[in-house]
């Protein structure tokens, strides 16, 4: 850990950015004020990159935590694909515009986001249970009781 920059770990000394993911994107955009609203460029890129998930190990799980506020369960889709991939997707819609209304700034995100995780061997693929509330989307993978090798003690002859 020496050897990588300090900014790639948290102060536990977890990692929180990792370089070469081809998950993690980076949109030079993000931050450009834009005058218009409807910069739908931005605002898809801003909605993935937005897409904050906090996967944690526990003893007994895998927690994966999403912040979607303002989503509802059924705009959300948690799906496990055959090669042990967890993906959370889903969309959050533009709001229904008036011609009346005068925008000062937009900086809650819209559009599709997606994001995939590769779980580990010991993940029981059959018994991922998903729940949301207030806005937190929390995937549950529970996961395979490891069995320690067992360990026998050769007694020495002389």
């Amino acid at each position: 850990m020496a050897m990588i920059p300090s900014f790639f770990y948290n102060r536990r000394g977890n990692r929180i950015f990792n370089p070469v993911s081809a998950f993690d994107v980076w949109d030079p955009l993000k931050d450009f004020p834009f005058s218009s609203p409807h910069s739908l460029i931005s605002r898809e890129n801003s909605a993935f990159v937005n897409t904050r998930i906090d996967w944690k190990e526990t003893p007994e799980a895998h927690v994966f935590e999403v912040d979607l506020p303002g989503l509802k369960k059924e705009e959300v889709k948690v799906k496990i694909e055959d090669d042990r991939v967890l993906q959370i997707s889903g969309e959050r819609n533009v709001e229904k515009e008036d011609k009346n209304d005068t925008w000062h700034r937009v900086e809650r995100s819209c559009g599709k986001f997606l994001r995939r995780f590769r779980l580990p061997e010991n993940a029981k693929m059959d018994q991922v249970k998903a729940s949301m509330e207030n806005g937190v989307l929390t995937v549950t993978v529970p996961k395979e009781e490891v069995k320690k090798p067992e360990v026998k003690a050769i007694e020495i002859s002389s």
